[in-house]
This record gives C-alpha cells, structure tokens and sequence, in this order.
C-alpha cells in the first residue's frame, strides 16, 4: 500500500514538472537596424493564450518605403504564410525573402537576404487567426510594425559592452575571494597541524612513570 501511494504521488509530480517545462511565448520585439548586404530578421511574435485551441493561421507582411513629403507611401505586400506553404510575392524582395517561424505558428518571423539601402522602411506583419469549434469559428486579428534602417556597418551596442565589462570584472573579483579564500584555507590547516603536532611532542616529553602511575595496592 505505502508502495503504490509513493508510485503515485511520483507520477503526480512528473506530472507537474513537464507541465511547468511546456515552452512559453515570449513576445519578443524586432530589430530595427540592418547592416548593408547581410542579412536580417524581422521578428513577429504572436502569442496564442489557449494553445489546447485548434486555429488556422493566415500570415502577410507588407512593406512601406519611407514616407516622402506630400506622397503617401505605397503599400506592397510581400509574402504570405498559409496552409503550411510560404508564398513570395512579386516585387523588391522576390528572392531574397525565407520563412523563420515556428511549427506552432506563434513566431511568424521573416528573413531578408542580402540588405539593401531600398530596404528602408515601415515592414507590416498581419497574422489572421481563425478559431475551430463546433458551432462558429471566431477569429482574431493581429497587426505589428516594424521600422527599419540600413546602415553600412553595425552600430556598438552600449548594452552588451557594459555586460562584457561587468563579466570582467566579476571574474576578477571572484578569482580574488578564491585566492582569498585558499590562503584563509591553508593556513587555518597549517595552525591545526602545528597544534597537533606540538600536543604530540609534549605528550612525548612526559616520563614514562608519569605516563601511567601504577594504583596503590590495597591492603586490609
């Protein structure tokens, strides 16, 4: 009996922990500057809050040039995802354009190839949702902006200098209590064999009649 109650509250907990371990939408958001002739990702997260929900899900990008002075700018649109195919549109990016999202479709992602200075602008993505239930299909609508620059050489990023200072400097400093901490160490240990050692020569130096004093007889 107290076997098969611990068998069970094991299952119960492995249970829990690969509930806990399941992956979690993170809305991450995009890039925005590109370097001239490399490539670049435009990150589109959308999160689904009921991933147990069967959806069919419809994804377009668009792009925008940079708006000029009393023109609007045109809206192209580019790619599309549906029904587990990517179709590349004609236009500027023919070619140049491959699918980087997920299985699950919560990363809806896109990647340029081969970065242009034309590549400025206002890139859109839409991902369309449709819910199956038995009744009626509700559907939900997403839309994301994405505002990129193309640039010859990629700016520092001021963020990862100071992590790399911060990692520096605490390898120093803990490489220094380490070293701290063995000379504390050793010469803790080198005290404890001197006492040793010094209880073990007096005990030496004692005569052996004192040593061990034999009892008085007892006499009647």
């Amino acid at each position: 009996m107290v076997t098969q109650r611990l068998h069970l509250q094991t299952l119960i907990l492995l249970c829990f922990v690969v509930h806990l371990s399941q992956p979690v939408c993170v809305d991450v958001p995009s890039e925005t500057e590109a370097v001239l002739g490399k490539s670049m990702k435009l990150t589109c997260i959308a999160c689904m809050r009921r991933e147990e929900i069967k959806a069919k899900t419809f994804v377009d990008w668009y792009y925008m040039p940079t708006k000029e002075k009393d023109r609007k700018p045109n809206k192209t649109h580019i790619f599309r995802y549906e029904d587990d195919k990517q179709v590349e549109l004609d236009g500027p990016f023919k070619g140049r354009l491959n699918w980087t999202g997920s299985q699950d479709l919560q990363d809806v992602s896109i990647l340029i190839i081969n970065v242009t200075y034309n590549d400025t602008g206002v890139f859109e993505c839409n991902v369309l949702r449709k819910f199956e239930f038995d009744f009626f299909t509700p559907s939900v609508f997403i839309t994301k902006d994405i505002k990129l620059r193309v640039k010859a050489q990629a700016s520092q990023d001021t963020t990862a200098l100071y992590s790399e200072i911060m990692m520096y400097v605490l390898l120093v400093f803990l490489t220094f209590w380490l070293l701290v901490e063995m000379v504390y160490c050793y010469r803790k240990i080198s005290k404890s064999d001197e006492q040793a050692q010094d209880t073990a020569t007096n005990y030496l130096a004692i005569p052996s009649e004192q040593k061990a004093t034999p009892a008085a007889p007892v006499t009647e």
